[in-house]
């Protein structure tokens, strides 16, 4: 349980709790009892903190969104900054892949936060609130990869890792290295 005298921690606790339990039940059976109990605070903490059970729910969202989009701008970063050094005579079919494999392995590295933001980008399908959050994702990563190669294997290489990320998600194991990177070589190999 959180110390009252932590406000900024309790708030801290009923926003990690409120994505987890959206995760798991969807916005629409996500009530204030769920939250407080996963936060491990008293349930009037929840009001004092956030007016209501809406203001809670998208301060979290927002939360996760802004995490979402911190990854986004990292791989952004890593990716041109390596297209970016790409001699002439080098293909970047070679390096770009080495680096996105990294990418993602390291992102699944973290397995329950990776198993939980596939759950919320899951839920999308089923909650309309969610669909922003998980088109932040998807967008955001899809205009990544065609920045750096051409708009169809941009978006087949975007394919690849959401189903890269779904299938560890299912299995609890992250892929292969060389597997992966062989199947991102091909894709820019093609394109």
């Amino acid at each position: 349980m959180t110390s009252p005298r932590d406000p900024e921690g309790r708030r801290r606790a009923l926003l990690a709790a409120t994505v987890e339990v959206v995760a798991e039940v969807g916005v629409a059976r996500t009530t204030h009892r769920a939250i407080a109990a996963r936060a491990g605070v008293p349930l009037g903490a929840t009001t004092y903190y956030f007016p209501t059970l809406h203001d809670l729910i998208a301060a979290a969202l927002e939360q996760a969104g802004e995490a979402w989009d911190a990854d986004l701008e990292r791989w952004q970063s890593q990716l041109r900054a390596v297209q970016q050094s790409i001699e002439d005579d080098e293909e970047p079919a070679t390096r770009l892949p080495v680096v996105l494999t990294h990418l993602v392995l390291e992102y699944l590295a973290d397995q329950p936060r990776a198993r939980l933001e596939c759950e919320l980008y899951l839920a999308a399908g089923h909650t309309p609130e969610l669909r922003p959050l998980a088109t932040r994702w998807l967008v955001g990563l899809r205009d990544i990869l065609t920045g750096i190669s051409d708009k169809t294997t941009g978006y087949a290489l975007a394919t690849v890792v959401d189903g890269v990320f779904l299938q560890a998600t299912v299995t609890g194991e992250a892929p292969e290295p060389d597997r992966l990177r062989a199947a991102f070589e091909r894709l820019w190999a093609r394109g």
